[in-house]
């Protein structure tokens, strides 16, 4: 059963948007369409967490027009703390706006594109078409799925031609300053046959408190044999009601790698499913979380198997404290076909008040016989044996709570490959669990 839901945005008003923005006559339409199943299509149901009374609907303004940095000198002190001066590949947005872009001269002659998203609909309409919600995120499978669509406003397109290697990562920076603003930004990352990139985006608040919505879409597509490494750090303030949805799709060969900080201060559901639909593909995710507040967290996290001797990897630390709630679920499902995969979760929670909680859900779907699979789960608190031992040797008793923490969560910090990044998502864990 589905239920009508009056949106925020008319049809109308998505196709002048689209309009104004130059986009093709093709994309107004196919946002106009998204739209419409929005209206009809039920909200999402994830595991364990009920979201009927959270705002994915109402926001103050659907685009917040920001000035563009003239120079990386113009940026906030938080912001200059993450970008390297150095970096040779950068894209910045400021709330919506395109704000900064830096592509090596060796990365364009090499047919790499690095863009903001509407400009990507405009100049390579062939491209977008291919790949934009049409293999590993689908406009119709839910109301925010179909919302996002229709509501783009933001985000970047990263393409990788064939065979070749992008050396030094690619950073993306998410500005948000503006508290009226809400992000419904796209990224879409294509590594094409036998390439190879490592991608690094950052969300950074540096207001105390949001009005808007976020509503994020990531897909990224491997082609065969291609290699991905994506890391990100979610740092955005209080107030937003967030949907997270990251995606990964690896044919033969192919290899993707999530290494993900996930401190929103925000209520929060965040969704990562890869699906190793090649022979050999591979997928190691790894994810962090410290929970503040009254936040209700969700997790989901899903890798899919068809491609013999596949192999997926999924590690999930989070921390919990004050009267925050988490729910971890880790699901590897190895498909019939997938003969010789291989799925291994692990997920485990520390509570460091009384009023916290956390949900670990381990879950293993097998429909092969010929595989191996296994998962651990645990949520607890803080080994009284670690602290012991560290207090024994001098240290406080807050100071060896702290050091179990950080070292708790080192192995998805120390796998981020941007020294500034790593920097910042240590300082974040550091602020939160003070």
């Amino acid at each position: 059963m589905t239920v009508e839901t009056k949106l925020a945005l008319s049809v109308e008003e998505v196709r002048a948007f689209s309009q104004q923005h130059g986009e093709p006559q093709a994309f107004a339409d196919f946002r106009a369409n998204a739209l419409e199943q929005a209206t009809a299509l039920n909200f999402p149901k994830p595991d364990r967490t009920n979201i009927t009374k959270w705002n994915f609907i109402d926001f103050p303004a659907h685009t917040v027009e920001s000035a563009a940095y003239a120079s990386l000198d113009e940026l906030p002190e938080a912001v200059k703390a993450v970008v390297d001066a150095e970096q040779a590949n950068l894209y910045i947005q400021r709330n919506n706006t395109p704000a900064y872009t830096r592509i090596s001269e060796e990365l364009q002659a090499k047919g790499v594109i690095i863009t903001d998203i509407q400009t990507a609909v405009r100049d390579h309409a062939d491209l977008v078409e291919k790949y934009f919600m049409t293999t590993a995120v689908k406009v119709d499978e839910h109301k925010l799925t179909a919302y996002h669509a229709a509501l783009v406003n933001g985000g970047v397109f990263v393409y990788v031609p064939r065979n070749v290697v992008v050396e030094e990562p690619i950073q993306v920076v998410f500005v948000h300053d503006n508290a009226e603003a809400s992000l419904f930004n796209h990224v879409l990352v294509v590594a094409e046959e036998s390439s190879a990139v490592t991608y690094v985006e950052t969300y950074i608040s540096t207001v105390e408190e949001a009005k808007g919505l976020v509503n994020v879409v990531t897909e990224v597509i491997a082609k065969d044999n291609a290699q991905v490494t994506f890391g990100a750090v979610d740092n955005l303030t209080v107030g937003f009601t967030a949907y997270m949805n990251r995606r990964g799709h690896a044919e033969r060969d192919a290899k993707i790698d999530w290494a993900l900080g996930l401190m929103t201060d925000s209520d929060t559901i965040y969704e990562n499913t890869t699906n190793l639909v090649g022979d050999n593909s591979t997928s190691d995710f790894k994810m962090v979380t410290v929970g503040t507040g009254s936040q209700k967290l969700n997790f989901t996290t899903l890798i899919r198997q068809w491609g013999k001797n596949s192999d997926g990897q999924i590690l999930k630390h989070g921390v919990m404290k004050d009267s925050a709630q988490s729910i971890f679920n880790g699901i590897g499902h190895i498909m019939h076909g997938g003969t010789k995969a291989n799925a291994e979760q692990e997920s485990r929670v520390l509570m460091l008040s009384e009023g916290a909680r956390g949900d670990a859900n381990p879950i293993l779907l097998i429909d092969e016989d010929d595989v191996t699979a296994g998962h651990a789960a645990s949520v607890g608190r803080v080994d009284p044996a670690q602290l012991y031992y560290l207090m024994s040797r001098g240290i406080s008793q807050a100071e060896a709570e702290r050091l179990v923490i950080h070292g708790f969560l080192a192995p998805v910090v120390n796998n981020l490959p941007i020294e500034g990044v790593k920097k910042q998502l240590t300082e974040v864990i550091e602020r939160k669990v003070r």
